[in-house]
């Protein structure tokens, strides 16, 4: 019986669009970006080559040394809070019926809210003297101001983040469980394990591909963290909330430093690829100690 058949590759001309918008988009863009970090741009059609000088002047900046500080422990800081967090809130929810329509929906309602309004909104739930957040612990006797404490500004920024992001986390933990057969909580059942014997050999290894997902997408998206924050505390009190996407956009709207600003958003990509291609290293490692 002959098995060679000859394969058919119009199909790729299908994917030709995909590959051309990508191209308009995220390409052509990027090479754009590429262009100003080698220039000194003096006007529309004046530019002097200037080589690597401007990513040496970013790589000396203490501003910039300051705020990526800053952007790592928050984004450390979402990470143990709101993994461990949607966790937990997964597990409690119900596997089937009207409750679980209803708990999934609800979960669901933070996503839905755009950037600027979730920004908004905590403004106005923070607020000392109106918000229902800032005068209840104000009236409980603790001093709280995070327009003028800058600690009260980065937990408020945390906070806020963990109300808006975690149901995504719960979401992914949430289909995760329901993916496990049945088979498993039997057997379980059976030798009669514990609730944390269960969750510790049968749901948190199966969850290991879902929480992987779950730790570069919040990773990412925390350490790209702009709108909320900006709407929220304007980056301050003083530079307590200015993460790195505020630093950048300072450097290239508020400054107009277009090649400083173009050397570090290269940097700055740089940097997220390579704590992306970390964590998720360490994690396809962690995952493969655990199953030999």
């Amino acid at each position: 019986m002959n098995t060679n058949k000859t394969q058919n590759n119009k199909a790729w001309w299908l994917v030709l669009p995909v590959i051309l918008s990508v191209a308009f988009s995220a390409v052509m863009p990027l090479m754009t970006v590429v262009n100003y970090s080698v220039q000194d741009i003096l006007g529309p059609d004046q530019a002097v080559f200037v080589g690597t000088e401007w990513f040496k002047a970013v790589m000396r900046d203490q501003d910039l040394h300051s705020a990526l500080l800053r952007q790592l422990w928050f984004s450390l800081a979402v990470l143990a809070i709101e993994i461990p967090l949607g966790i937990g809130v997964a597990l409690t929810m119900p596997a089937q019926g009207w409750r679980a329509s209803l708990s999934l929906v609800v979960v669901a309602l933070p996503l839905l809210i755009p950037w600027n309004v979730v920004g908004t909104i905590w403004q106005i739930f923070g607020r000392g003297d109106i918000g229902l957040m800032g005068k209840l612990i104000n009236d409980a006797g603790i001093s709280y101001n995070y327009t003028g404490d800058s600690t009260d500004a980065w937990l408020t920024v945390l906070l806020m983040d963990v109300w808006h992001w975690t149901p995504l986390v719960v979401l992914l933990c949430y289909a995760g469980l329901r993916a496990i057969p049945d088979a498993y909580y039997q057997a379980a059942k059976i030798d009669g394990a514990s609730r944390l014997a269960v969750f510790r050999f049968i749901q948190l290894p199966k969850l290991r591909n879902v929480l992987m997902i779950a730790v570069l997408l919040r990773f990412m998206d925390s350490f790209m963290i702009y709108t909320e924050p900006f709407v929220l505390t304007g980056g301050g009190p003083g530079n307590a909330t200015t993460f790195l996407s505020q630093y950048l956009t300072q450097k290239a709207v508020g400054q107009f430093d277009l090649g400083p600003a173009a050397a570090f958003s290269l940097i700055y990509f740089l940097i997220i690829l390579l704590f992306s291609f970390v964590l998720y290293t360490w994690m396809q490692r962690v995952g493969t100690g655990d199953k030999s």
